[in-house]
């Protein structure tokens, strides 16, 4: 795989990214292109990269990008919001479009995790999108926080949240907190990030509470209706806690045609390394998704 760094504007903020190429490319050709999409504090150097390690030994061209606030892109730090990160999606597939190694016909989205439900919004609202993969997501993010938070704890979420409203409104910021004050993290899946994640650039800074209520407000799911004739893959483990495989069968089930489904045999992200047996079929199954997706594409558009 070659690496080329590259940045484009969202919004006006420079993010940072790469541009990922096969290492057989030859100059002039046009390639197929997937943007790998990060989740909840996630970097480009980490689940996109993998991804897009992959990914480029079949033929493909990824683009891999920091959100803004994260990592060395533009933005100010702790503002996670889902909306403002579907933003930077739609940019980052303009910049990609303007690529002349890129076919801009057959361009891919997958999301993770949390940018799971981002790039169902992004392709409910972007034509230039021809299939998108949505792994171990969750869908409604009211649904989800009350799943994973008792009634009182949920109660005192919604406390939280509107006491932060008020002082924004009257302060003019949101609350710096515990990044995972409201994502909690199941046992598996915090070991994972302790060992993986917790020592990458830009990796658990602390969060503003307006995230949450980002969260109660996104549903993808409404959005997965009104994907119409773009191709949607829905992978999940079914062993994760942190976001429950029902999330995955509800969005499944409402989503429109056509659809796929896939079950990993693992949790959260138990499974997620590029040797591993897991890892390896989940990229089977995605790189026979889009070459039949991007290739039905073309013909449709021919």
């Amino acid at each position: 795989m070659n690496e080329k760094p590259i940045h484009f504007f969202s919004e006006g903020y420079k993010l940072q990214g790469t541009l990922y190429f096969p290492d057989d490319y030859v100059p002039g050709e046009k390639r197929p292109a997937i943007i790998p999409n990060s989740g909840y504090q996630g970097v480009n150097a980490f689940y996109p990269k993998m991804f897009a390690q992959a990914l480029t030994e079949h033929g493909f061209i990824c683009l891999g990008f920091d959100y803004r606030g994260f990592a060395d892109s533009e933005g100010e730090k702790g503002r996670v919001l889902l909306e403002e990160q579907v933003e930077d999606i739609k940019n980052a597939i303009t910049f990609l479009q303007l690529q002349e190694e890129v076919d801009h016909e057959r361009i891919g989205l997958i999301g993770w995790g949390m940018g799971a439900s981002n790039v169902i919004q992004v392709t409910a609202a972007n034509e230039n999108i021809s299939a998108v993969a949505a792994l171990n997501g969750f869908y409604n993010g009211e649904r989800w926080l009350k799943t994973i938070h008792s009634y009182n704890d949920w109660l005192k979420l919604l406390e939280t949240v509107e006491e932060d409203r008020i002082k924004r409104v009257v302060e003019g910021e949101s609350t710096l907190a515990d990044p995972f004050l409201h994502y909690p993290l199941d046992p598996a899946t915090a070991g994972y990030v302790e060992k993986e994640l917790s020592s990458y650039h830009g990796f658990g800074e602390q969060t503003r509470i307006q995230f949450t209520e980002s969260i109660i407000g996104m549903n993808a799911e409404k959005a997965a209706e009104e994907l119409s004739s773009v191709p949607l893959f829905v992978g999940h483990g079914t062993g994760n806690v942190l976001h429950p495989f029902e999330e995955a069968l509800q969005l499944f089930e409402k989503a429109a045609e056509p659809k796929q489904f896939y079950q990993v045999n693992g949790k959260h992200n138990d499974f997620m390394y590029s040797d591993h047996p897991e890892f390896k079929r989940l990229i089977e199954a995605l790189v026979s998704f889009f070459n039949n997706s991007l290739k039905e594409s073309l013909q449709n558009i021919s």
